[in-house]
């Protein structure tokens, strides 16, 4: 029962990073399910710990990495992610949970979209307030430190999962401050 709890907070907490970066939290769990014990993945999940999959899944990373510094282009990006974060989160949250929790298929991926989905809505909605407001020169900076959480929050989903409940708790604490002060500051 605890291994399940454990899964599950892995599953949204690895859900939560793809919504921010979809490729960070697949390559975690790709390398951490070819090379170390941490990560058992069944099939059809396993394929992610192919060299073809890990490979691609650096070069879309590269790609994403540089998309998102440059603001015209993390707009596009942005539109583009609207399909694949979610689609990451709802791969994520299944492979996560699906040897140790009995959760029907469909209903991990339904969870896995969900929560990718709604953090990557709030970081679409953010980022181009973010580059009117600063003429994108934040761009680069805000997307590094996007990145960097979802590395984060990846890793500490496999590693010290009990931890993601408090970590992705504090990142929604933190948006929403953030939000709540610019509408404090838009209303005044």
């Amino acid at each position: 029962m605890i291994e399940g709890l454990l899964d599950l907070a892995s599953a949204f907490g690895l859900s939560t990073s793809a919504g921010l970066n979809a490729y960070i939290p697949l390559l975690v769990v790709a390398l951490l399910g070819r090379f170390t014990n941490l990560v058992t993945l069944e099939s059809p999940w396993s394929a992610l710990t192919s060299w073809w999959i890990i490979g691609l899944l650096a070069i879309l990373l590269a790609v994403e990495i540089l998309a998102d510094k440059i603001p015209a282009i993390d707009s596009i990006n942005d539109v583009i992610q609207t399909v694949v974060r979610p689609t990451a989160g709802a791969i994520l949250f299944a492979a996560t949970t699906q040897s140790t929790i009995d959760l029907h298929p469909v209903l991990a991926i339904a969870f896995g979209v969900i929560v990718a989905g709604s953090v990557h809505a709030v970081k679409a909605t953010a980022r181009p307030v973010i580059t009117a407001t600063t003429a994108g020169t934040a761009n680069p900076i805000v997307s590094t430190i996007e990145d960097a959480i979802a590395a984060v929050t990846a890793f500490l989903a496999v590693i010290f999962p009990y931890i993601v409940l408090v970590w992705v708790f504090l990142v929604v604490l933190l948006i929403y401050l953030l939000i709540r002060r610019r509408r404090v500051r838009q209303a005044g």
